[in-house]
């Protein structure tokens, strides 16, 4: 019996521990830092928080980050060109999972996020309408359809965008809504954007640094697995500039998070104790330094996902800090 015809025979129903694998809970803190990050940056920058928005979106906020990984998963499973890494490696294919029970599972993950957002539109204007649209969009066309954005040299910016930008802007627009930093009027006649240009200027740079360190977790995560990448033909951005220059690239979007954040300091962004953040440079320059000599998957990739929660703890601190001060 081959191996198609036997996970057929005997798919198997999805515990907690297959749960848990599946949407990798384990990863999950990093990505919480652009939610975390926004609701001091807002409370320090803006001086505006609304608690009882913030935590129903955190709620589809982690259910819909539950949903891509899960679908990303799946979709490495239904692609895979190599039998090893389909029946060995990958959590489907070796515990013999029920697809359509994983299907279901990503369709109500989905579903929930889906309506979260919607009530959220209704309580605050319609600007969360295409700003979560957007995410949707790139979250879930990321690994699902014909050419999955991860399968592109496009990743990176995809992925740093989306939760680095998008989380960070949806989070302050909940708890600024009502200031209207950013807003759509919308009516059977006619729609307008408004929104103050510096605010929106400050956002984006202040969600410079999750960007990059988000972009380089992709980035360390796809250098890591060329080899395995090329035999299952997904062709992401070492495949087309090379190893040694993705690693130099690494290296250039590490230490621009820092570059990103002095000149948000010397333009008005940040306070002094945003200086917090060169701590973090004990931690991230000899874990850069490894990283750059050998790229392993189980040996130096956790190092990426630890410059990313070293700084942005660090970052988060700063502002922590800042704000503290600030009630002094």
């Amino acid at each position: 019996m081959d191996n198609t015809k036997k996970l057929k025979a005997t798919q198997q129903k999805m515990t907690k521990e297959h749960f848990f694998e599946l949407v990798q809970i384990r990863t999950k803190f990093a990505g919480i830092f652009p939610f975390v990050i926004a609701i001091l940056f807002t409370n320090t920058y803006f001086h505006s928080f609304h608690p009882g928005k913030t935590l129903f979106f955190f709620f589809g906020m982690f259910a819909f980050d539950l949903a891509i990984t899960a679908i990303n998963n799946y979709m490495d499973f239904k692609k895979a060109h190599s039998e090893i890494y389909k029946y060995e490696e990958n959590l489907i294919g070796r515990e013999n999972l029920s697809e359509k029970q994983i299907q279901r599972l990503i369709i109500g993950l989905v579903g929930f996020a889906a309506i979260v957002g919607l009530i959220l539109v209704v309580q605050t204007g319609w600007m969360l309408l295409p700003m979560g649209a957007a995410c949707f969009f790139v979250g879930v066309f990321y690994t699902y359809g014909p050419i999955p954005l991860s399968r592109m040299p496009l990743g990176e910016i995809f992925s740093g965008v989306t939760e680095g930008l998008g989380i960070f802007a949806i989070t302050i627009y909940l708890n600024t809504y009502d200031q209207r930093l950013f807003y759509m009027e919308l009516d059977f006649n006619h729609f307008a954007i408004t929104g103050n240009t510096m605010a929106v200027l400050a956002v984006i740079w202040a969600a410079l640094p999750l960007i990059l360190t988000i972009a380089n977790i992709m980035l360390a995560n796809n250098i890591s697995d060329l080899a395995q990448d090329i035999e299952n033909h997904r062709y992401t951005l070492p495949f087309y500039i090379g190893r040694e220059w993705s690693v130099r690239l690494f290296n250039i979007l590490m230490y621009s998070c820092y570059g990103a954040i002095l000149v948000g300091l010397i333009i008005g962004i940040y306070q002094w104790p945003i200086l917090l953040i060169f701590i973090s440079l004990f931690k991230v320059v000899p874990q850069t330094q490894i990283f750059t000599k050998e790229q392993i998957k189980y040996k130096t990739f956790p190092m990426a996902v630890e410059n990313l929660i070293v700084f942005n703890s660090c970052y988060a601190l700063g502002l922590l800090v800042t704000m503290i001060l600030q009630f002094v």
